[in-house]
């Protein structure tokens, strides 16, 4: 601050900055301001959605309906975004079940499912977050229990299996479906029987094995029986034919033929003439 004393000024206290100054230094912070609220804003607006996974939208608590598939996107502040995975999923269930004569069985059962990305808003919705253990598992435990009691544990244990793991299949995929759960497997791990029962049928399945296996065992016994037999016919009308076809005329010209050849062989012989029934000699080796 300046006085004036006999025409002349004397600082008192400094200078004081000027206007332009302070008008500089607000426009600064004031675009820092700015940019930071900027970047706040697109980091609240930008979402990331991951690879297996679609984004369900709500706002205020509100589903809209909207779905995001994977990747980065931006969205409006204010609505929030709930992941869902679309994979595939395993559920194993465990369960003791009746069969059609009210025996308890144990079985062990696995479900292969997914998620259905157009129907996800549908499901959080309806559902929520939750839903494998709100409503997948029950309906699986229902599924099994409506198959199982259609049959036998004798058909459960041995040849039924593949036809009850159809059956819970189709329930499932009727019931799920509509619900926005899309059903891709059912697989059944194991049966187990009462100790008694498994024994009994384990006892019946070797009664019929050994049944069959004797049953072989004959079929190939008479087969052969059958084989010696034409062998025996077919030696006998051999033996038939030829003594039908060799007459005393028939000998004779062959002994004649003989008696031929041994009066041209150059070899020792004892030839003895008589008057037998046929007329030919006897001929004997020397020793």
């Amino acid at each position: 601050m300046a006085n004036v004393t006999g025409g002349r000024s004397i600082d008192l206290g400094g200078s004081m900055p000027s206007m332009p100054n302070f008008r500089l230094a607000g426009s600064r912070l004031l675009k820092i301001g700015l940019a930071i609220l900027i970047l706040l804003l697109l980091l609240w607006s930008t979402t990331s959605i991951p690879t297996g996974n679609v984004g369900v939208l709500t706002l205020f608590g509100r589903v809209t309906g909207e779905t995001l598939p994977e990747g980065i996107h931006l969205i409006n502040p204010l609505k929030s975004v709930q992941k869902l995975s679309v994979q595939t999923q395993s559920l194993k269930e465990s369960a003791n079940v009746p069969s059609n004569e009210g025996l308890i069985l144990a079985l062990d059962t696995s479900l292969l499912f997914r998620l259905d990305k157009s129907k996800a808003a549908y499901v959080y919705q309806t559902m929520g977050e939750p839903y494998v253990e709100r409503v997948v598992e029950p309906t699986l435990r229902a599924a099994i229990r409506a198959a199982t009691s259609a049959h036998t544990a004798n058909a459960l244990y041995t040849n039924a299996r593949e036809l009850v793991q159809a059956q819970i299949q189709d329930e499932l995929t009727k019931e799920l479906a509509p619900r926005g759960v899309i059903v891709e497997n059912v697989l059944l791990r194991d049966v187990q029987l009462p100790a008694m029962l498994k024994g009994s049928i384990e006892a019946k399945q070797q009664a019929e094995q050994d049944a069959l296996r004797m049953s072989f065992i004959l079929q190939k016994e008479k087969q052969e029986a059958e084989r010696k037999r034409i062998e025996a016919q077919g030696i006998a009308d051999f033996q038939k034919i030829v003594a039908q076809g060799i007459s005393p005329q028939l000998l004779e010209w062959k002994g004649i033929e003989a008696t031929e050849k041994l009066a041209t062989s150059s070899n020792a012989k004892v030839v003895i003439i008589g008057n037998p029934k046929n007329g030919l000699p006897l001929v004997l080796e020397p020793r």
